[in-house]
């Protein structure tokens, strides 16, 4: 599987409460079920209007599918290609 981030463009989403947050999560949660074993749900940052998703996945066209089908847009789907941290410069 590879690893893309993707930026959703969501008005607000940064001042949505606990309860809305969930309800997103439960909607994305079922429409990952309905894709899987193709795509899965690392983790999101929730900023301004704006979320960082990060997801593992066959191909981009599985996360386009799950945006659709989810209805939460994929604004900007990046393939990862590697991954740093402050452990690097340790090499």
């Amino acid at each position: 599987m590879r690893r893309f981030v993707i930026e959703r463009d969501l008005p607000a989403i940064g001042s949505a409460d606990r309860d809305a947050l969930r309800a997103a999560a439960a909607k994305s949660n079922e429409v990952l079920a309905e894709l899987a074993p193709d795509v899965q749900w690392e983790h999101s940052y929730v900023a301004g209007d704006k979320t960082f998703c990060v997801y593992l996945a066959k191909d981009e066209a599985v996360i386009h599918e799950h945006a659709r089908l989810s209805g939460f847009p994929a604004t900007k789907v990046t393939e990862i290609s590697k991954m740093i941290d402050p452990t690097t410069a340790q090499g």
